[in-house]
């Protein structure tokens, strides 16, 4: 195998092994994850550490969670900002 060939080689295989940890670190969209925020988005209590692994295992799905007119009012709240901004998770804007 020449040096070429070696290399597309790895190439490859290392673009396979970085799409299946793409795959594992996806994340299943689902409001009900932040259950642990409820009481700090609502109230003016801090966040635990629950809740804040959670804002941020869940931002990519924000955007989603904003469109859906059953959740915008908790998603676009103050205390949802609030609570994203106390957890270093940048609100997205979508």
């Amino acid at each position: 195998m020449n040096c070429k060939a070696a290399s597309l080689a790895i190439c490859v295989a290392l673009l396979m092994l970085l799409s299946e940890v793409e795959v594992a670190r996806a994340v299943t969209c689902n409001p009900i994850q932040l259950s642990p925020c409820a009481a700090a988005i609502t109230s003016t209590s801090s966040p635990s550490a629950a809740c804040c692994a959670k804002i941020k295992e869940q931002r990519p799905c924000l955007c989603q969670y904003m469109k859906n007119p059953t959740l915008q009012k908790f998603i676009n709240s103050p205390g949802a900002k609030k609570v994203a901004s106390s957890c270093g998770t940048p609100f997205p804007r979508c």
